[in-house]
């Protein structure tokens, strides 16, 4: 089967028939990334884009030993052993965008609901009514990289009381707000993670040796600012080294239960 980018350029119409081959080609592993084109009108994200740039102030870098994450906004993962904390800084963030007139996540969702021809597509909450992040805005300064990884929350979740615990799909969506000079490119490569890929775990560190994805087909992808662009993140994946200009992101997980295939629930 082929492995392959799929770009698309959305019609601007909201009325127009949605794309019902997107979804499953991704989920198939027909498409490697889907990109999306156009999926968000230019005056709407050059106005996002602008507030975006000036929320560095509220950035957090989290440092590992092999690299650093810089997000305006939190992520499940980082709170790992607190969740009340994770539930008050969700809280907080969305309370921030919405005070800068930042609105891409929803506009977004809105827009990939139409596109990828789906019921809803509604940020994920929890039975007491506790809201989870919609989205984080990743920075990568000059000469920073992410690396390689994979994110999991069929695994992560196992036996955890969460509501994300009952999804059983995983995938990512980005919205490049504005692209680097050089590098910055996401490599992606054609295997999951099993278990005995620990052994490549770094000790203390962000993610896995490269060892873990030797002899594995991979491709690479550089974002353009505008672009949307949705891959599945339970296949390893890295951030190249950026150069020049900072490669700003803003991003959600996004899945579904099979007893709901086309309602996405999002969530970081």
């Amino acid at each position: 089967m082929s492995w392959a980018i799929a770009e698309h350029r959305p019609c601007t119409d909201p009325a127009s028939a949605p794309d019902a081959t997107l979804m499953p080609g991704l989920a198939s592993g027909k498409h490697a990334i889907v990109v999306l084109k156009g999926l968000i009108p230019d005056a709407d994200f050059a106005r996002n884009r602008d507030r975006i740039l000036r929320l560095f102030d509220r950035a957090v870098t989290t440092s590992y030993p092999n690299g650093q994450l810089t997000t305006v906004g939190p992520y499940l993962a980082r709170f790992a052993g607190d969740r009340a904390a994770y539930f008050a800084d969700a809280a907080q963030a969305a309370a921030t965008t919405a005070e800068a007139g930042i609105d891409l996540a929803r506009r977004t969702r809105e827009r990939l609901a139409g596109v990828l021809g789906l019921a809803s597509f509604d940020p994920a909450v929890q039975p007491d009514g506790a809201r989870y992040a919609d989205h984080n805005i990743r920075i990568y300064a000059d000469d920073v990289e992410t690396p390689l990884h994979n994110d999991n929350i069929m695994r992560d979740m196992a036996g955890d009381v969460l509501t994300l615990r009952t999804l059983t799909s995983h995938y990512s969506c980005v919205m490049c707000v504005q692209e680097c000079d050089a590098g910055g490119h996401l490599e992606l490569y054609r295997k999951t993670w099993e278990p005995e890929d620990e052994r490549y775990k770094i000790p203390d560190g962000f993610g896995y040796d490269t060892a873990v994805v030797s002899g594995v087909d991979s491709l690479r992808f550089k974002p353009e600012t505008g672009d949307v662009y949705l891959f599945n993140p339970t296949q390893y994946h890295a951030i190249e080294r950026v150069a020049g200009r900072e490669r700003v992101t803003m991003g959600f997980f996004f899945g579904f239960r099979d007893s709901a295939p086309d309602q996405a629930i999002a969530w970081v």
